[in-house]
């Protein structure tokens, strides 16, 4: 949540773990490496049949049905030659199996190098080179996305989506969403939500919706960021070579997921938190821009929404981060930091001086 390491909200994944899950791998199992993401338990293991990446959620966070949507979105993508690592067949013949109050998933070791795997959440891009290419394998993804029909994914704890900010009448969109998420709505009881829903959501989505519900709507990755792809190099040229970890993906559009990107790796969102002031990276969002654009050129009706949607493309996953504080993790601290630095805070710094500068540049873009 923050610049500094914090003790995870899940014990950590250990050999018993997943030597029971591994098919073949009766006790045979070692983990190597943990992850310190600490929304969920995951890491490296090796196993006789190599060394295999394994995540292990909660059942409050994920279902064994949740993640089959993931892997029918990842199967499609490699079968259209995306460099999505697979999924794995687990010891029950399932890519997503139940023990107790947790679902394993595994998947390949993605090719290249992880060179952001140290990183904290929202690092910038080491170099513009990479994000020209981050913006090169987004628009390659999206085009490989396009034919998956699956259905949107409903909201809930830790995703992400776009229901709010396309929804003609946001306010019963957010009524919606509190009336199916009990622990969401307890939370925001104690806040002035309405207020702050009015003051700083609604008049960013008011502008976004028109133009964004015109926009053909279509899967994407849902949290394009330099840690979760992998590299081909460690050098400043260096291309994606791998794409991790499809948690958030979902049903939204092209723009939506682009917004994404800049939103998670261009904005010094961690210095915000700490002095309440942030800076954007414009030479980075236009080399990934033009990255995207020089494989899948946006049409002139998604350039005009891009600047539209950014302020408030993270409604949906703030949202879910607040419940999952509140309602899972039990932390009100954590709760509390993703409402006002993240929900509240992200949209207030768009409206602001440094934010409007950062949107009239993409709006002279379109």
């Amino acid at each position: 949540m923050g610049k500094a390491l914090v003790p995870a909200d899940w014990p950590p994944l250990t050999d018993e773990d997943v030597s029971m899950v591994l098919a073949g791998a009766p006790a045979g199992a070692v983990v190597t490496w943990h992850s310190p993401r600490p929304m969920s338990a995951a890491g490296l293991v090796s196993w006789p049949g190599g060394t295999v990446f394994v995540k292990r959620h909660h059942v409050s966070v994920r279902t064994a049905g949740q993640l089959a949507a993931e892997h029918a979105f990842a199967r499609h993508l490699r079968a259209r030659g995306q460099p999505v690592p697979a999924v794995l067949r687990l010891a029950d013949g399932s890519t997503a199996t139940r023990r107790g109050d947790f679902v394993y998933e595994a998947h390949q070791l993605a090719e290249g190098t992880d060179l952001y795997r140290d990183a904290v959440s929202w690092s910038p891009f080491a170099s513009p080179g990479h994000a020209r290419a981050a913006g090169q394998a987004l628009a390659r993804l999206h085009l490989a996305a396009a034919g998956f029909a699956a259905a949107e994914r409903p909201p809930g704890v830790l995703t992400g989506g776009c229901a709010v900010t396309v929804s003609a009448d946001p306010a019963a969109a957010f009524g919606r969403i509190l009336a199916s998420r009990p622990d969401l709505a307890r939370y925001l009881a104690g806040r002035p939500w309405p207020d702050d829903v009015t003051r700083y959501l609604l008049p960013a989505i008011d502008r976004a919706g028109p133009l964004c519900r015109r926009l053909p709507r279509q899967w994407g990755h849902g949290d394009w960021h330099p840690s979760n792809l992998t590299w081909t190099s460690s050098g400043p040229a260096a291309q994606v070579a791998g794409v991790l970890d499809l948690g958030l993906a979902n049903r939204t559009f092209a723009v939506h997921d682009l917004a994404t990107a800049l939103e998670r790796s261009t904005v010094s969102w961690l210095d915000l938190a700490e002095t309440g002031q942030a800076s954007a990276d414009v030479e980075a969002m236009d080399a990934l821009l033009d990255g995207y654009a020089s494989v899948r050129p946006l049409s002139p009706a998604e350039a005009a929404a891009l600047a539209e949607i950014l302020p408030v493309v993270h409604v949906e996953f703030a949202l879910s981060e607040v419940e999952y504080f509140a309602g899972v993790a039990a932390s009100a601290a954590n709760a509390a930091l993703a409402y006002d630095g993240y929900l509240i805070g992200h949209a207030r710094w768009f409206a602001g001086p440094a934010g409007s500068a950062v949107l009239d540049h993409l709006r002279r873009r379109a």
